[in-house]
């Protein structure tokens, strides 16, 4: 009886946790095929290979002589014995469920007023950029699906340069973007990375992100996106007389993987010392996205725009710009690099284009009109204890306005709905009686409160 729940016991643990390698502590996922030895012991291949290797440079015995063996004595079991706590075994990923089929299909790129469409769903504004992005994507996944070898005209990549004030909205149009492609998406910050051999990621990490989001499928990681935020952050530093290791040597560094190479990838780790096979990754169809919010960089534009004389007739005023708030879309290249990017860098980045910083009106917009906007989120969370959300239109500009003083763009209306949405959150469930919450000006404003309706008031007002 006792044997028979030791078998139960082992049979339910071989099917919860994956096999680990005694030696190297890599699970089966990693390690691959495990080899079973007595004592419940378990051995990857390259650890028992590495064994082989030992064992025929000291003693000069072979393989097949190992083979011949009846017991291996070059492990000593004994010394081995006892089970692997619980805590150190992974356990089996469970089985995906089947995939929502994708809205797009990048075999058959819809035309780029589709793509379009479906970001205006989700992204308010930005017309522009939308625009840009719907394009050059259409462009890459086409010239992906009709490549030819030997072709007379062989286009180009078109990776993109995208630069707007924080908070509005780089990376949520870069995710929506992979979303509705079902391409896998790699987002990686630019200022982790540093050259070869100094402390930080090697610029190759950004490549073992994508293979990572691909499941290590190589052929779907070659299809995919890289996002690269903070680019600004790898500007060449001015005036440094040490090695510029996170800056100029990164943007170099860079360079092919934006154009195209073929990158040796570790499987499962950022460095390519872990003891961890190595995938070649072709970087060609790899489409890249930089953004960044280049802080500076309107000064640079403003001192361009005004170098004319400030005296005569033709005279121009130093103050023109202060208040432009589209002074970004007049950047140009060279304006980039007198910030500090290379000219091979921006030379491979041939698609340039900003985002406009929000306004009032967006940040009502981007609060109650995409798919999954703010206010839905919170009305989704109080319809669960069955109880009705409601805004006016004041509260939602007191909230705007409040935002604007941030200086964060919609990252700030988040932070201002959850100050003002922690007590009913938290008061609500206490009383099931409670049908409405009305959201006010004057609460948002700290002058009043919000408005609580009964569940029978809440229903006859519903049926009238």
């Amino acid at each position: 009886m006792a044997d028979n729940k030791k078998e139960i016991k082992e049979k339910k643990d071989n099917n919860e946790y994956e096999k680990v390698c005694y030696m190297c502590r890599r699970p089966e996922s990693k390690a691959g095929k495990m080899i079973e030895m007595p004592g419940n012991i378990c051995i990857c291949t390259d650890c028992m290979q590495k064994t082989f290797d030992s064992i025929q440079g000291s003693t000069g015995m072979q393989y097949g002589d190992l083979m011949k063996l009846s017991n291996m004595n070059f492990i000593n079991l004994a010394d081995l014995q006892g089970e692997i706590p619980k805590r150190q075994k992974v356990k089996k990923k469970k089985e995906k469920e089947e995939k929502v089929a994708p809205i797009f299909n990048i075999k058959a790129i819809p035309a780029p007023h589709k793509i379009k469409e479906k970001l205006d769903d989700y992204i308010v504004g930005q017309e522009h950029a939308k625009k840009v992005v719907s394009v050059a994507v259409y462009n890459h996944y086409k010239r992906i699906a009709n490549a030819k070898p030997g072709d007379e005209v062989e286009i180009e990549k078109s990776n993109m340069l995208m630069i707007g004030p924080t908070g509005s909205g780089k990376t949520y149009l870069v995710k929506t973007l992979a979303k509705l492609l079902d391409v896998p998406l790699a987002i990686t910050d630019a200022t982790s990375l540093t050259e070869a051999g100094y402390i930080g990621d090697d610029i190759e990490s950004v490549v073992s992100k994508l293979l990572a989001a691909a499941d290590n499928d190589v052929e779907k990681a070659e299809k995919g996106i890289i996002f690269i935020d903070e680019i600004d952050k790898i500007a060449k530093k001015k005036n440094a007389h040490n090695r510029d290791v996170s800056g100029e040597s990164v943007q170099q560094g860079m360079l092919k993987l934006l154009e195209g190479a073929d990158i040796e990838v570790p499987v499962g780790a950022n460095s390519k010392n872990a003891m961890v096979p190595l995938v070649t990754v072709n970087t060609g169809n790899i489409l890249f996205i930089c953004g960044g919010a280049f802080p500076d960089l309107t000064d640079i534009i403003k001192e361009r725009l005004t170098k004319a004389s400030t005296m005569g007739f033709q005279g121009e005023l130093k103050d023109r710009f202060d208040k432009d708030k589209n002074l970004l879309q007049k950047v140009t290249v060279e304006d980039l690099r007198n910030f500090g990017m290379i000219p091979e860098f921006l030379g491979r980045l041939p698609i340039i284009f900003t985002l406009n910083g929000l306004d009032k009106e967006m940040l009502v917009k981007v609060l109650k009109e995409p798919k999954n906007a703010i206010l839905k989120q919170y009305q989704k969370l109080l319809s669960l204890d069955e109880v009705e959300l409601l805004f006016e239109e004041g509260a939602l500009e007191a909230i705007a306005e409040k935002a604007l003083l941030k200086d964060t763009g919609a990252r700030a209306l988040r932070a201002i709905l959850e100050e003002f949405m922690l007590d009913i959150m938290y008061e609500i469930p206490k009383d099931d009686n409670i049908g409405r919450v009305t959201i006010t000006k004057e609460y948002i404003e700290n002058k009043g409160g919000p408005v609580i309706e009964m569940r029978g008031v809440a229903l006859l007002e519903q049926q009238a």
